[in-house]
This record gives structure tokens, sequence and C-alpha cells, in this order.
């Protein structure tokens, strides 16, 4: 652990990134030309006070702050590494809450501002939401180990599966077990996929039944109806994009133009979001 080598590095990727790139405005007095600590802050979901402390390297932040602040800087992979390092924490895995997400996936999450949409690991841990997908379907817990993934949860605690209508629940449950079996089929045994097959199929006998079918079909698009609490049922398109490994996916969600649908998400935009902050999760 070398702190003051973390503060410093902290400082230099600041200096480096422009507010545009982040998505926050260009104001015609700006002293510097990357971001303020009030900026990263914010960008990171901490105080200011805070923020300032690590930069001064007064304060070891958990990996769960280290995997926000190297989306906000847009770190790569292995400037990310670099700094789980001198923090004096281990790299967080791949499959994990704190997954690297590349910055190139957060630019495109930023340019689908006016539709929910979300990046998530293959095994449906959330790693960033924007505002709409917050109001859609709700933030994601703060959860770590097996109960970040939405996959392990559908199986696990039935108050996860409200998100869709109760008719519907058997065809994502399909789905889910289809799609976990071409993830196994890629990565094999790897530590985080082999853990929550064995989970699922000591806790859960729903899930055994299906493993046990052999089915195999990864989730490329999908029609859903979701429900919203405050607009009620959604139907919707769920689109999607995957990183060059296939270990994390850019969903997004649209609706049919003039459709019913497409009216509740211009609403969304209005009532669903009074609640939740306005910038983008990270």
């Amino acid at each position: 652990m070398d702190l003051n080598a973390m503060a410093t590095f902290l400082r230099t990727r600041r200096d480096r990134v422009r507010p545009g790139d982040v998505g926050l405005a260009t104001g015609p007095r700006r002293r510097v030309p990357g971001l303020r600590r009030d900026e990263v802050a914010y960008l990171a979901g901490a105080s200011t006070d805070y923020y300032t402390q690590l930069e001064r390297g007064s304060a070891q932040p958990s990996e769960q702050m280290l995997a926000v602040l190297a989306r906000a800087l847009r770190l790569s992979t292995d400037e990310r590494d670099y700094l789980f390092r001198v923090a004096g924490r281990l790299r967080p895995s791949g499959g994990g809450p704190a997954a690297h997400v590349q910055p190139g996936m957060l630019d495109l999450l930023e340019r689908l501002g006016n539709t929910p949409a979300m990046i998530i690991t293959d095994l449906h841990v959330t790693l960033v939401q924007n505002p709409l997908a917050r109001a859609l379907l709700g933030p994601s817990p703060q959860a770590t180990g097996l109960r970040a993934s939405f996959l392990y949860r559908w199986f696990t605690e039935p108050d996860s599966r409200r998100v869709y209508p109760e008719d519907e629940h058997d065809h994502h449950s399909d789905a889910f077990v289809a799609d976990l079996r071409a993830v196994v089929g890629r990565r094999g045994k790897e530590t985080d996929v082999a853990e929550i097959v064995d989970n699922l199929l000591h806790y859960s006998e729903e899930f055994t039944r299906l493993w046990q079918q052999q089915d195999v079909a990864v989730r490329r698009q999908d029609r859903k109806r979701i429900v919203q609490a405050q607009l009620g049922v959604l139907d919707l398109n769920c689109l999607r994009l995957e990183s060059e490994d296939g270990q994390q996916r850019l969903l997004w969600f649209t609706a049919p133009p003039g459709s019913e649908s497409a009216e509740q998400l211009e609403l969304l935009s209005v009532v669903g979001l009074q609640d939740f902050d306005p910038e983008p999760q990270r």
C-alpha cells in the first residue's frame, strides 16, 4: 500500500479527463482543463471532503469506491489495476460488482441518455445504470458476493421477481438458466461461474430442474414486459451489445414509436426521475 502514490495518480488522472468526456458541462470560467475535485466526487457519489482526503493520501478507499473512481476517471484496465495495487486492495474479479468497465462502453452508455440503459456482467451483476434505467428497474442493491447477481437473486429471493409480471416468471427462469449454461460453455469452470452454479444447485429446486434440461441459449435480445411502480406494465424491446470478451453487456430498452409504452417511457423521464440523481451511477 502506497497512499501517496495513489493520491498522485488520482490527481494526474483527474487532470487528464475533460468535463465533456464524462457528460459534464464545460463552463466558460474553468480554472483547470480537467475535472475539479468536487466533480470527481459527484461522479463517484462521494463527498468532496472525502475525495480530497484521497488526493491527500490520508484515506484508504474501499474496493467498491476504487471501482467507481476508475469508471469516473475513465481508467484503462492497466490503470485500474495500478490504482488497486497502490491502494492496497486486491484486483477484483471480472464478474463482481467492482468489475472494470471499459471507457468505450461507458461512452456508449452516456450517449443513450434518452432511453433506459445499463451495463451488466454475463452473470447479471449490474455495474452501471443510467437514471432512466434506475427509474424503470429500481437501483441495483449494494450487494457483494453471490447476491450481487440478479440471476442468483431471481432463484433465491422471491421479491426480486416483482419486476416482471407473474405469468412470465417461468419464461424468464428458462431464459436465465439457458443463458448461464452458455456462459459455462464459454468460460468453463472459472471460479465465479462455478460458485453461482453450485450454490443454485444446492439452494433452488427450480434451478436444478431447469439445469438438468441442458438448454443453451444466449439472451441476445428479448421482448420484456416490465412492472414499473408508478406507470404499471411497459412492453419494451431489450437490446444488447457485448464486450469483446463476452463478459459484459450493454442493455438498452426501447418501445415501438407511437405505442402506449413509448408514451410511458416519455412519462418515465419526468415522473420516474424525481427520486433519482440526474447523473449515471458509476
